[in-house]
Order: C-alpha cells, then sequence, then structure tokens
C-alpha cells in the first residue's frame, strides 16, 4: 500500500478565516447595494435624462467632424451590394 502524502496546502475555503471574511464581505456587499440603492432611486429620472446628452457626446467620436455631403460616392463603412 502506497500513502499518499499531503502538502499541507488548503484551498482558500479551508481556513476558517477566509469563511469569516466572506461572510463579512458578503454582509457589507448587501448593506452597501441596499442603501446606496435606497438614495439612488428617486434620482433615477434625472439619471436617465443625463444619460441622454451623455450617449450624443460619446457615441458620436467615429464621425470625426467631416462633411458626408462631399463625397457622395463614399458610404462610409458600407460595402457596395451590401444592404
Amino acid at each position: 500500500m502506497i500513502q499518499e502524502k499531503h502538502s499541507g496546502k488548503r484551498g482558500f475555503f479551508g481556513s476558517p478565516a477566509n469563511i469569516v471574511l466572506v461572510g463579512f464581505l458578503a454582509i457589507g456587499g448587501y448593506f452597501l447595494l441596499a442603501e446606496y440603492g435606497a438614495h439612488m432611486i428617486p434620482f433615477l429620472p434625472w439619471r436617465l435624462l443625463l444619460a441622454c446628452p451623455l450617449m450624443h457626446l460619446f457615441m458620436h467620436h467615429g464621425h470625426h467632424g467631416t462633411d458626408h455631403q462631399a463625397n457622395p460616392g463614399d458610404h462610409g463603412d458600407h460595402k457596395e451590394g451590401a444592404t
């Protein structure tokens, strides 16, 4: 019979201190999200209205202010024959 030797290394959850740490992090995360939500939900409509101009500002970065009417044959990223 061959006996297997354990190297003494345990996983992350092998230590009671790590299990307690994960428990405290889970409880703290729950309360953080619960309190954050209680304070931010009244401002949700205003955040959605603010998102519109911000998306307009940041989503048009690919246009680079070029005049698309200057080159009528240029269709940008569209390939010939594609629908």
